[in-house]
């Protein structure tokens, strides 16, 4: 390189001490003589043209000899194989099965209540209790019928026993009193009806109907009892997951409002499709033993739905799609000692994306070099200089 730089220097010396001071332009032009000064403005055009025509030929040489020029100048990363767990981003809604607004069974005066908000209670606990408009004295009325009944009976079966009387007596007085005992049962139950009890255990999380108020079996809420300690998240997932995300799958799940993440799993994915949405229902279990996780609490939830022990994964952005729809990236080779080498441009199939990141399924092998910044302004076979190597997790 020195030496094509001074063959240029002395060229252009030459050329500009080639005339002695006597046909110098300042004695031509002091002679007037208009005759002189075409002639060697002919003169100089000519010098001109030479000199021009002796650069073209150097600059030829140069780009010969010098591989860097007008070389662009580009990054790399090297592709290699990593494990790579790619997650479903999904919104879900706490809630429990063990929460329920308790309705009476039996119509009537709610003649008292017996717990009060924030009350823990135990599975059967008597919560409240309806008046039975008179049930228990017919219950009473009944007894001693059914007692009569019984009496009666045992005498005919005593004497039935000694074959003394008809069976007509006897089936009749066992007749009476099987029916008089099934309407003490029923009258029984119609009673029980009027005690309000827990269904489960739990905390009464709001008594809604006061005391003395009258209320209608199944239409009036009496109150609503909730237990945090058995918690679930319930979301809904595209159809087009239903083989990945499945029962025993990790799921993380963050709780914006508490701040709080959560390793767990899911227990149960359903089986039927929602035509409406084209969706299907996943429960999330949580555990919840500070009680600070409340139904109805919204949860963001990142599903593994895919894990892939040998991936590669680069950016998308140094991806770029041709007109058959096919994606490539450029790579480099035959790379020398001083960072130049060549473009080689890779059809590549890719999978699942996570955030800037998508995974290579296809023609893509670790080790490789790939075209970072500058892959959208190189071309294939083109030479080029890697003025930054970067491994991928440098980045």
């Amino acid at each position: 390189m020195k030496n094509i730089y001074s063959i240029v220097i002395i060229a252009l010396l030459l050329v500009s001490c080639g005339g002695d001071k006597k046909n110098s332009t300042e004695n031509i032009l002091e002679s007037n003589s208009l005759e002189t000064i075409r002639k060697k403005r002919g003169e100089l055009v000519n010098e001109q043209q030479a000199i021009h025509d002796q650069i073209k030929l150097l600059d030829e040489k140069i780009k010969t000899l010098d591989t860097t020029q007008n070389v662009p100048l580009i990054t790399t990363f090297t592709a290699k194989a990593e494990k790579f767990e790619h997650v479903l981003d999904l919104q879900g809604n706490v809630t429990t099965k063990n929460l329920l607004t308790i309705t009476p069974e039996y119509n009537g005066i709610l003649t008292r209540v017996y717990v009060k908000e924030g009350q823990r209670v135990k599975k059967g606990q008597l919560l409240a209790k309806i008046d039975d408009g008179g049930l228990s004295q017919q219950v009473a009325q009944l007894k001693i019928q059914s007692e009569l009944a019984k009496t009666t009976f045992e005498r005919q079966k005593r004497l039935w026993d000694q074959n003394i009387g008809s069976e007509i007596q006897y089936l009749q007085a066992k007749s009476t009193y099987e029916s008089q005992q099934e309407a003490v049962s029923q009258l029984q139950q119609q009673i029980a009806k009027t005690a309000v009890k827990a269904p489960f255990s739990g905390t009464i999380d709001d008594v809604i109907t006061e005391q003395g108020s009258v209320v209608a079996a199944g239409q009036t809420p009496l109150m609503r009892i909730v237990n945090l300690d058995e918690m679930y998240i319930e979301v809904e997932v595209p159809e087009s997951y239903i083989s990945n995300v499945v029962k025993g799958k990790k799921v993380e799940v963050e709780i914006p409002v508490l701040g709080k993440t959560i390793e767990t799993k899911i227990r149960q994915a359903s089986d039927f499709i929602n035509p409406a949405n084209r969706t299907f229902k996943a429960e999330i279990e949580v555990a919840n033993k500070d009680k600070d996780i409340k139904p109805n609490l919204t949860a963001r939830l990142k599903i593994n739905d895919y894990t892939s022990d040998n991936a590669i994964l680069i950016p998308q952005s140094v991806i770029s799609e041709n007109a058959d729809g096919e994606q490539y990236v450029y790579v480099v080779t035959d790379k020398n000692a001083k960072g130049i080498g060549t473009v080689k441009r890779i059809i590549i199939v890719t999978g699942k994306t996570q955030g800037d990141i998508i995974e290579v399924l296809k023609n893509l092998e670790p080790g490789a070099e790939i075209v970072k910044e500058g892959a959208r302004s190189v071309k294939d076979g083109q030479s080029v200089e890697v003025i930054s190597y970067k491994e991928k997790g440098n980045e």
